[in-house]
């Protein structure tokens, strides 16, 4: 079946999509009272230990060949610098709000790609792209629950992730998926680990140290999941299915915080619907466009 890898490439996507709203909601939720640091330690701590210790075994040394050091390298920092930007929007916004200006990315993903990948972005794509766009700007224009230089964190937290995504594909013409998931967790742990010790409390109900545990182990899926996403279909046609993290989020703020968009909100986050679905709907009639090198 010639769209078999295409389709497998959007479940993956659409899963991790889920898995980041769990992460997303779980993490606003802990920060009331767990420090931002302990939060991103752990975090990244269950990334990279699930991840070593699901793979080591399997693989051995392999897991951690590759060519591309620097690139791997940067990929993981361009993935904390997001996760480290994430949390201070969080602190600041609701989760829907959040993930509304978080919308930026796929826009990005989809010039990025054009340029750093020379993968094809037809005009309807664009269309819906900037549809999509509109209303998540309804979601955050002046006067809603944004307050100030709020906005500031998402939108230089969309160019960190958009960066990220656009790095993932192009790795993944040549890297071993799997290498790619164990460094992520483990440049973010290593560097994580340098300031966690300031920030440390221990004096922590069980109920923060299992969300913990679930903010690590939704992390460290979510991630493996965007990398076969990735690796299964090319970016620009990936990027309107992003738009599914709206709706994710806003459900799991409702049922965590109680917090239902009203008004305008649901006017954009209807756009956004759309716009994703036609794009979806439009792109899933043609075969997956082939990636090009990068030179």
């Amino acid at each position: 079946m010639p769209h078999r890898p295409f389709l497998l490439g959007v479940l993956s996507l659409v899963l991790s999509l889920m898995c980041f709203a769990v992460l997303d909601t779980t993490n606003k939720y802990l920060m009331s009272g767990v420090p931002l640091l302990m939060v991103m330690w752990f975090r990244y701590a269950a990334h990279s230990t699930l991840s070593a210790s699901f793979l080591l075994p399997r693989r051995g040394r392999a897991l951690f060949r590759t060519t591309r050091l620097r690139l791997q390298t940067l990929r993981g920092l361009l993935l904390l610098s997001s996760s480290t930007l994430a949390f201070l929007s969080l602190q600041r916004m609701p989760v829907a709000e959040f993930a509304a200006i978080g919308m930026l990315t796929p826009l990005l993903v989809m010039v990025l790609s054009h340029f750093f990948l020379k993968e094809k972005v037809t005009l309807f794509r664009n269309v819906c792209v900037v549809l999509g766009l509109i209303g998540a700007l309804i979601i955050v224009r002046p006067g809603g629950n944004l307050k100030g230089f709020d906005a500031l964190f998402p939108l230089t937290m969309s160019v960190s992730n958009a960066l990220y995504q656009v790095l993932t594909s192009y790795l993944s013409r040549t890297e071993d998926p799997m290498t790619l998931h164990l460094f992520t967790g483990w440049v973010g742990f290593l560097v994580c680990s340098l300031v966690v010790p300031w920030a440390w409390d221990v004096n922590l109900s069980t109920t923060l140290w299992l969300l913990m545990c679930l903010s690590g182990l939704t992390g460290t899926l979510g991630h493996y999941l965007l990398i076969v996403g990735f690796s299964k279909a090319p970016a620009n046609r990936l990027a309107p299915y992003l738009y599914l993290q709206l709706v994710f989020s806003w459900f799991t703020g409702w049922v965590v915080f109680g917090y239902n968009p009203q008004g305008l909100e649901l006017v954009g986050i209807a756009l956004i619907g759309i716009s994703g679905i036609a794009a979806a709907w439009r792109g899933s009639s043609k075969p997956p466009l082939v990636h090009n090198t990068l030179t």
